[in-house]
């Protein structure tokens, strides 16, 4: 008698699926606390996805309404105030974790061939997280939103020749209002995220396509044994399986600490402004974006021309993409290159220390810092080319080490 696995596998290729991506996919046995991140920011997603579907159903995409509907949410909704902070809250831990996804790929070199596709997939989907994030920011419409809105429009406002036009249609007039509410809230929760969800799928067919890297940068399909299996490879699925589940009741139980007993973490995740009605006749005297994308905006202020701070904070979003043929050394993992590790080090104080200086008010105290820190991050992929050509290296294991 047929099980009804046998069922749905003829009509559905489950078993094979499963027997690809899951049960006969190796991956590396050295991988380290680092590649939790992708696992728990698919868990994330999900997360956003259910508590954004929770809140559309008592949000009000008006001027007039839209403030008061979040309001209603918060107070008079039951568990209106825990899927509000879930969504809120889960908006920063997604870049925390987007941040240690990325910064794993630096450090390990798995921007390299032959993933360089895969590198390009995944840095698309951070940029797409940043606008996802900026349209959500927007529609609780409190004075924040209005005036942040304002200021990142302003930006597009500012593009050559079609700067105004575009401006004009994302405000869906000459200013922030219900129009752009509701072109806000149907980039958010439609085509935006559709576009992501098409481009993670996308993200872990290339993975899986090419293969996962480790912490050593070695290549486990040079090393198989008799039955063609990678030697330093296991199965994902159940060993990988179970310790991702390990690390996703370890992360929620951070979430809801979170959420529970400092849901604005003081102002980082969550500002006080954002609890006063937008009001376009009051003007805030510091408008400052969110931390995660706070240095870039640093990058924006440092300098004084506004058409040239907009040029090297785009320089600064750009480069990246170039990142598989800039570095230049054959060595991958940044364990083997002493140099090109010391550079992402400094590399990555130098982001932390805009994200911090992109919260400040715009003091001139504040400058130094912001140029200082806008050309050591645009150096760092500037002079990649040079200093991975010359830079001396360790030897390389033959095989993935613990």
């Amino acid at each position: 008698m047929s099980t009804f696995g046998d069922w749905i596998n003829k009509r559905f290729p489950a078993r094979e699926l499963m027997r690809e991506h899951m049960t006969e996919y190796y991956a590396p046995k050295n991988f380290n606390i680092l590649y939790y991140a992708g696992s728990l920011l698919l868990l994330m997603i999900f997360l956003q996805l259910l508590s954004g579907f929770l809140l559309m159903s008592h949000y009000v995409a008006t001027s007039q309404d839209a403030f008061n509907s979040v309001q209603g949410i918060m107070y008079d909704t039951k568990w209106g105030w825990l899927i509000r902070y879930m969504h809120v809250d889960g908006v920063s831990l997604i870049f925390i974790l987007l941040y240690a996804h990325i910064l794993r790929g630096l450090l390990y070199g798995s921007y390299r061939e032959p993933r360089e596709l895969l590198w390009i997939i995944g840095y698309v989907i951070y940029i797409m997280m940043m606008g996802e994030a900026f349209f959500g920011y927007v529609l609780p419409f409190g004075n924040l939103s209005y005036w942040a809105g304002q200021v990142i429009t302003s930006i597009v406002h500012a593009i050559p020749f079609i700067g105004p036009q575009l401006a004009t249609l994302a405000r869906g007039g000459p200013g922030i209002g219900t129009a752009t509410l509701q072109r806000f809230l149907a980039l958010h929760v439609v085509l935006w995220f559709l576009i992501i969800a098409a481009l993670i799928v996308m993200h872990v067919m290339a993975l899986h396509q090419v293969g996962s890297n480790n912490p050593d940068g070695i290549d486990i399909k040079k090393h198989k044994g008799p039955n063609g299996v990678p030697l330093d490879g296991i199965p994902f699925h159940p060993y990988y399986t179970v310790k991702d589940l390990f690390g996703v009741g370890v992360w929620l139980t951070i979430f809801a600490a979170i959420i529970l007993y400092a849901p604005t973490m003081h102002g980082i995740f969550l500002e006080k402004n954002t609890f006063f009605r937008a009001n376009p006749m009051v003007s805030l005297p510091d408008v400052t974006p969110p931390w995660y994308l706070a240095p870039y905006y640093a990058m924006l202020r440092a300098i004084p021309n506004k058409y040239l701070g907009i040029g090297v904070m785009g320089l600064a979003i750009i480069l990246p993409f170039f990142l598989p043929w800039l570095d230049r050394n054959p060595v991958r993992s940044s364990r083997y290159r002493p140099w090109y590790r010391a550079m992402i080090i400094i590399m990555g104080i130098t982001f932390l220390v805009l994200a911090w200086v992109g919260e400040q008010p715009p003091l001139p105290k504040y400058f130094l810092i912001e140029r200082l820190g806008a050309a050591i991050y645009i150096g760092f992929y500037l002079l990649l080319p040079i200093i991975s050509s010359i830079e001396p290296t360790r030897a390389v294991p033959e095989r993935v080490t613990k």
